[in-house]
């Protein structure tokens, strides 16, 4: 089974690589991948695979059934959105929608599930059961497209019992990949803060109410809800990364907006840190004779792999790529929306080794700079196709 698939998917190389070359040069928004959807239906039809399209209005999910499909079903999911980032790659294939860039990878993510459909395809007299192929929108952007999926039944008809997904990671070579168990990855919270004070001449301050002051304070004292409130075995993140007064050197604004994020992985802890942001801010406000409006957006939950499928993928891995090529990987502060598939069934969410160092092929997520190696093609396909086989065999 191992050659087969290594075979088929070392024949496909150059066709998924067409697939990933035009969805980097063609990113669209969250929700909005009404292109990227036609193109990957495009991929199906040629193939004669059979799927759903319009599901959240841009997914598509598609079925390959083997032998004795109602024996055992799971799933594989990758996403298709990209982000509002300026490319500043240089690539051939750069992105051509001005201001939208796959910065995080999910054209190597759609383009290896569809390498994924077309090896199953022909392989799946080789096995018994069924594997959905889960193509979603909107992972970047709240509420999340995991979660209107599940909400419109793409883990039932027929109902499945795991599902797996691929991450590109730039922080290891192409040819390995990572897997953790139990707890990988963090909550993420939203907050908005609006500081509202009185603004007028900065030469003046005995006549106002400094809404950047307040805001200067509010900032330092929200650090005590990680550094005196959090139980130092939980792992807690809360970071303000955006202040805007739309003053200047001699005006001081009305009001103050200032938006962070809040991650930890417990969610007794998640609610009462969330009290706690709400307190100290209204304190510090109030005591400094503002007001101040919070607003916490409750983000993605914290994503758990479950033990025995993430032991089976890990071992079909280990004896695809080899032991030296499969790593253990560390608990993870960001976030992502596969961890609302993990909180309803058995999950396995691991890592795709992205870059060449030697080449200076790599870079960081999120970034107009960041640089995929199409190599990794030549591994995510066959790999996860082999790791579902291996999930259904058990």
């Amino acid at each position: 089974m191992i050659e087969k698939i290594k075979n088929l998917s070392e024949s496909i190389y150059n066709e998924v690589v067409s697939f990933r070359h035009h969805l980097h040069k063609h990113p669209e928004l969250s929700f909005k991948e009404y292109e990227t959807s036609e193109f990957i239906q495009s991929v199906l039809d040629a193939h004669k695979i059979p799927y759903k399209a319009g599901v959240v209005e841009t997914g598509v999910v598609a079925l390959i059934e083997g032998k004795n499909p109602s024996k055992k079903v799971i799933a594989l999911r990758g996403d298709m959105d990209a982000l509002p980032i300026q490319e500043d790659t240089g690539l051939e294939f750069t992105s051509i929608n001005q201001g939208v860039m796959h910065a995080c990878g999910h054209d190597i993510h759609t383009a290896s599930l569809l390498g994924c459909a077309i090896i199953l395809n022909q392989i799946k007299d080789s096995f018994a059961g069924t594997i959905k192929l889960i193509f979603q929108p909107g992972e970047e952007l709240l509420p999340g497209g995991a979660k209107l999926m599940i909400e419109a039944g793409v883990l039932g008809a027929p109902k499945v019992e795991s599902i797996l997904g691929q991450h590109v990671f730039p922080d290891l070579e192409v040819g390995k990949v990572g897997f953790r168990k139990g707890m990988y990855m963090a909550s993420a919270d939203e907050i908005y803060i609006k500081v509202i004070g009185k603004g007028g001449h900065a030469a003046l301050p005995h006549k106002i109410i400094d809404p950047i002051l307040i805001s200067s304070h509010m900032i330092v004292a929200l650090q005590q809800v990680v550094s005196r409130h959090n139980n130092p075995a939980i792992p807690t993140v809360l970071s303000f990364g955006d202040i805007h007064g739309f003053g200047a050197t001699n005006v001081i604004p009305n009001e103050v907006n200032i938006q962070g994020t809040f991650r930890t992985f417990d969610e007794s802890w998640r609610k009462e840190a969330h009290e706690h942001i709400h307190h100290i801010a209204t304190g510090v406000a109030e005591g400094l004779g503002g007001t101040v409006e919070v607003e916490i957006r409750k983000g993605y939950p914290f994503l758990i792999n479950d033990e025995e499928t993430t032991e089976i993928a890990r071992d079909a891995a280990v004896e695809y790529l080899g032991e030296e090529n499969v790593v253990d990987l560390d608990l993870r502060m960001t976030a992502e929306d596969f961890a609302y598939y993990s909180q309803v069934t058995k999950g396995c969410f691991y890592r795709l080794g992205t870059s060449d160092f030697n080449k200076n092929v790599t870079g960081s997520l999120h970034h107009p700079k960041l640089l995929l190696d199409d190599s990794a093609l030549k591994i995510g396909p066959g790999l996860m196709s082999f790791i579902a086989v291996k999930q259904l065999l058990r």
